[in-house]
């Protein structure tokens, strides 16, 4: 799912290799989970969230996933921090897409991403993560730029 302008081709061997069947099926990600936590004002919201951290977990990323739970998520660390350009591109469900500044602040939240788009998504501006959660959650939960997120790192 990076994204960051995959061809076609590249995009489908990562989804061969991430162990989709012909069919298309939900794969599970072998990726580690951590705990994350983004404090909204006075409120702190807490999640699971799998950590893509290699270029073929990064390309995969959400595609042929047909759920995510509300207090689940993807975080795609960069470093260095850099201008983050996602798309859509297989991916079944709308997602939040939340681009997270070094110091951990939210730096833009782009709300549910289409289902399919080629569309670039970008971060704007240099970002050491960015977290994906289930389209609309962020607007639920009342997460908003400049709101800080934390994880293991």
């Amino acid at each position: 799912m990076i994204r960051l302008k995959l061809l076609g081709a590249v995009a489908l061997v990562s989804a061969t290799l991430s162990g989709c069947g012909a069919s298309g099926a939900a794969v599970e990600s072998a990726a580690r989970t951590v705990p994350l936590s983004i404090k909204s004002g006075a409120k702190v919201h807490k999640f699971t969230v799998e950590v893509m951290r290699t270029e073929a977990e990064q390309a995969r990323g959400m595609m042929f996933r047909d759920k995510l739970a509300g207090d689940a998520g993807m975080l795609f660390p960069m470093s260095p921090p850099r201008v983050a350009s996602f798309w859509m591109k297989n991916t079944l469900i709308p997602l939040d897409m939340i681009f997270i500044r070094a110091d951990g602040s939210i730096a833009r939240i782009a709300a549910e991403a289409v289902p399919h788009s080629l569309e670039p998504v970008t971060s704007g501006e240099p970002v050491a993560a960015v977290l994906e959660l289930r389209g609309g959650r962020a607007g639920e939960l009342g997460i908003a730029e400049n709101d800080k997120v934390e994880w293991p790192r």
